[in-house]
């Protein structure tokens, strides 16, 4: 059982199944109890005074600070996440996200933030952080030359995001934490398209790296919940933060997310395997004109995709061969198999009509003007969805 000692040393598909399963918080059972509790309880007054300057995970207090079914889940996802000290659990991705940037930034600061980030964390960046003096400049990622001239300019923190949110264009995550860390700058990264199981963020040099576990975690597309991971240093300040805006996630909803988590790391192999399956056949259609996937050998960034992460997910975008705009909403209208709708990572297939070319501000956009859409590739059995889209591209 974990909390035995160092366990870093075993793989991840063991760390994965042993992750937060001590003793003292699972008892004789193997999962953690759903502990539902606001009001923690002291033998004495002396106890009650103490808990309270104890302020760890582990550590009976009060509810909003979590008791063993949210500890558990968090030193899991600590245990995957290698170079990590702690996890902090938001109550959704976007949660995850501004309680990151609050913990590195305040007014005055400037934010750099990669051109392909997730339309509600640019959204953030010229919304919340601009109400509080915090400034943002967008940069493209592969402009290393336009990059550090904006660290420069004394940038207080990168926002990274690999492959790149809807278009998939993939980040030499290496070389920009390097040149932010010669410059004093923090990184953060959304790393939920690969999880830690795919790219160990950390390792590649961000400093704190934030997960939406709405998507492979829970991976049945039934709770919403986010994390943020990191060293001593980053850790400690997520933490304060988060519990200065009093997050706190439901103990169900975390009894749900650490089930998912134990049987993610087959998911993503078996939906990364029929993701490169659908994305190859698409390849060959004549109503397709270009596939966004960084796991197939003509996307430019597959290089850098083998270079430095070890798996994948079902998620990739292709562009129609059509320029009439309304032609991705005909294709998603006459899938059978694949459900139109936001998230993904779930065990059912997806479908979304996009067009990110209003999401950019500096990079060009791989779709241009063409009509799009996003797949979210389940555990269905690919042949059934590249049969079912198929049917569906006669509609272009």
């Amino acid at each position: 059982m974990s909390g035995g000692g160092d366990e870093s040393h075993l793989k991840p598909a063991t760390r994965i199944v042993r992750g937060g399963r001590r003793r003292e918080w699972t008892g004789p059972v193997v999962n953690p109890p759903v502990w539902r509790a606001s009001t923690h309880l002291y033998d004495t007054d002396a106890d009650r005074q103490a808990a309270g300057g104890n302020n760890a995970d582990g550590q009976f207090f009060y509810g909003r600070r979590g008791a063993p079914t949210q500890w558990a889940l968090a030193d899991a996802l600590t245990a995957i996440e290698p170079g990590a000290y702690g996890t902090v659990l938001y109550p959704s991705g976007v949660a995850a996200i501004a309680g990151v940037m609050l913990a590195v930034l305040k007014p005055g600061d400037l934010l750099l933030m990669s051109d392909n980030a997730y339309d509600p964390t640019r959204s953030m960046a010229t919304g919340l952080l601009a109400r509080m003096g915090i400034a943002t400049e967008f940069f493209d990622p592969a402009d290393t030359d336009a990059y550090a001239a904006l660290l420069d300019e004394g940038a207080k923190a990168v926002w990274l995001e690999a492959p790149g949110s809807l278009t998939f264009e993939m980040t030499d995550v290496p070389v920009l934490t390097s040149l932010a860390r010669q410059r004093g700058a923090t990184v953060m990264i959304d790393n939920t398209w690969a999880s830690p199981l795919g790219f160990a963020a950390l390792e590649h040099g961000c400093d704190i790296v934030m997960m939406s576990l709405s998507k492979h975690v829970g991976g049945h597309s039934d709770l919403m919940m986010g994390s943020a991971s990191a060293g001593k240093r980053w850790y400690a300040a997520l933490r304060r933060v988060g519990q200065e805006l009093g997050q706190v996630v439901s103990p169900d909803d975390a009894a749900l997310a650490a089930r998912g988590l134990r049987t993610m790391g087959v998911r993503l192999e078996a939906q990364t395997r029929s993701a490169l399956r659908v994305a190859e056949w698409l390849e060959a259609q004549p109503q397709v004109a270009r596939v966004l996937c960084p796991l197939l050998p003509s996307h430019p960034g597959h290089a850098l995709w083998k270079r430095d992460f070890t798996g994948g997910c079902g998620l990739f975008s292709f562009v129609l061969a059509s320029d009439d705009p309304a032609a991705s909403a005909r294709v998603a209208d006459a899938l059978r198999l694949f459900g139109i709708g936001y998230s993904w990572g779930g065990y059912e297939s997806l479908a979304l009509p996009i067009a990110p070319r209003s999401y950019r501000s500096v990079m060009p956009c791989p779709t241009g003007g063409a009509p799009a859409l996003r797949l979210s590739i389940g555990l269905e059995d690919p042949e059934d969805l590249i049969a079912d889209l198929a049917e569906a591209l006669t509609q272009v």
